[in-house]
């Protein structure tokens, strides 16, 4: 058999097959939230690897937290004429409108780690995320089996309002904590799932709870809140993880240390990998129209000080942090 035609037979392997080779030249645009925390930056470079390693070429856009920059990217990469849209939602509301502009281009869009709250669930392919109502609970229920029959005032701090993260993990811990007459959430704020929020926060959290000696443990919807938590606790002259217990959602590098530190009491597990099953989906139905499960569900996991977090922390470095 010729060169050329060991090419051609190699080429039509590949389309037959469907191979990964088949995803090089699809445009696919993200419209990523921003980059509030150390998880969010591990989503965005490992989203970029993925896209490197299939061939696909990404338009990148930051909204910077906000709803209406997510809008005008989507309606931008519309105009582009991409092939797909990935769509990390800053909220949960306020999408039907862009993406059924989407849906008339015959443009697909994949959620990223985050829902949307909509009538018409036609008008994105699937959801790729975990279950974050699942992960509030998990963090709550470790708090329940720490915690024992002893009295403990919970303070919160949640995620951007408005967000699905910040609904479902208030909702699951919610859920893990009712009828534990001796526990009791007295104070909840956002935090905007970011470090320097959540310590501020924090502060106004201690202050307001006899300089913070009445609360026995924190729950942050995201670990960069927990940080920030932990540096305000610090500054208190109390002991982070000991005298003010500490549990959060993501498990990035930076928690691990603190968990290291004997400084934070536990993480759930959200993975940054959230672009590999939704490349994997668009590639099947770009290919033939296979449709995907409308929610590709991700695994969440509990970390405590138990489970050597120093080799935890080493083992996620080639995860985008």
């Amino acid at each position: 058999m010729t060169t050329l035609r060991k090419i051609a037979a190699g080429l039509a392997l590949a389309t037959l097959l469907g191979t990964p080779a088949m995803a090089a030249g699809m445009v696919v645009g993200f419209a990523q939230v921003g980059s509030e925390s150390g998880w969010r930056a591990a989503e965005t470079a490992v989203t970029r690897q993925e896209a490197e390693k299939r061939g696909v070429d990404l338009k990148f856009a930051d909204a910077q937290q906000k709803q209406e920059n997510q809008i005008k990217a989507i309606r931008s990469f519309v105009a582009q004429g991409v092939d797909a849209i990935l769509l990390a939602p800053v909220v949960a509301t306020g999408w039907d409108d862009v993406l059924e502009e989407a849906k008339e281009a015959k443009i697909p869009v994949v959620l990223l780690d985050r829902n949307i709250e909509t009538k018409d669930d036609s008008l994105y392919l699937t959801a790729v995320t975990s279950d974050q109502v699942h992960e509030g609970k998990v963090a709550g229920e470790y708090l329940v089996e720490q915690v024992g029959s002893k009295d403990c005032k919970v303070v919160e701090l949640q995620g951007t309002t408005g967000s699905s993260p910040a609904i479902a993990r208030k909702k699951g811990f919610e859920e893990a904590i009712a009828g534990k007459t001796n526990i009791s959430l007295t104070r909840s704020q956002t935090g905007d799932f970011t470090r320097t929020k959540g310590k501020e926060v924090m502060e106004s959290f201690i202050k307001a709870e006899n300089g913070g000696k009445d609360i026995c443990a924190v729950y942050a919807h995201n670990d960069d809140m927990a940080v920030g938590a932990i540096q305000a606790i610090k500054e208190a002259g109390l002991k982070p993880g000991t005298d003010i217990m500490v549990v959060s959602i993501d498990a990035v590098p930076d928690i691990f240390a603190a968990m290291a530190a004997g400084e934070a009491n536990a993480t759930v597990e959200l993975t940054p990998n959230m672009a590999g099953p939704a490349f994997d989906a668009l590639e099947a139905f770009k290919k033939d129209g296979t449709m995907p499960p409308k929610w590709i569900q991700t695994e969440s996991k509990l970390y405590t000080q138990a489970d050597d977090p120093k080799a935890v922390m080493e083992s996620k470095k080639g995860l985008g942090y």
